[in-house]
């Protein structure tokens, strides 16, 4: 007889298990680790506290050439999708995927698997209201169509993976390169 695990202990077990290519990834994972261990389950909710993880996902084409953005209208920046866990969310790449189709539009996604490329967990503005920093957990996925905007986004488009926006996070392109390389491994 097989024992249920929380999401949360399916994404400890997840992150136990990775061992990320990039340094920075690797001390992220201990952050992770102890962030969970710390909160539990409440890391998940938004409800929780300021401080709670997130689910995004880094969208492809399937020639891996292209990358899927929305403008974001909070932060004023181009952005992979994501957003916050759902109690309805069975998994944390469930949520990241819900999320994806909500603010992109596409019904073409398909999940690469089932635990993050990268981890990031960064400050937010108070435009963001009570949340303060979202420690996020970035998925992959192969996606494909012409994507709409949501209530969420100014703008979602296609981006080829050499030639991104000027308008993104400080770290962003770190991360995409981040998340190609562990694709390829």
């Amino acid at each position: 007889m097989s024992q249920v695990r929380s999401r949360g202990e399916v994404l400890a077990r997840q992150l136990q298990s990775w061992v990320p290519l990039s340094a920075e990834q690797t001390y992220r994972r201990q952050e992770y680790l102890e962030f969970l261990g710390e909160r539990g389950e409440s890391s998940l909710d938004r409800e929780g506290g300021s401080d709670h993880l997130t689910a995004s996902c880094f969208i492809f084409t399937p020639d891996f050439r292209k990358l899927l953005l929305c403008f974001h209208k909070k932060g004023q920046f181009w952005v992979q999708l994501g957003g916050h866990i759902e109690g309805a969310d069975a998994t944390i790449a469930a949520a990241a995927e819900r999320e994806s189709r909500e603010e992109s539009g596409l019904d073409s996604i398909r999940m690469l698997r089932g635990a993050p490329f990268d981890l990031n967990r960064h400050e937010l503005a108070s435009s963001f209201g009570r949340c303060r920093c979202h420690w996020d957990l970035g998925f992959a996925a192969i996606g494909a169509g012409d994507p709409r905007t949501s209530d969420e986004s100014e703008d979602v488009a296609w981006w080829a993976v050499d030639e991104l926006p000027e308008r993104v996070p400080w770290d962003f392109r770190v991360r995409v390169a981040n998340v190609r390389a562990e694709l390829s491994r």
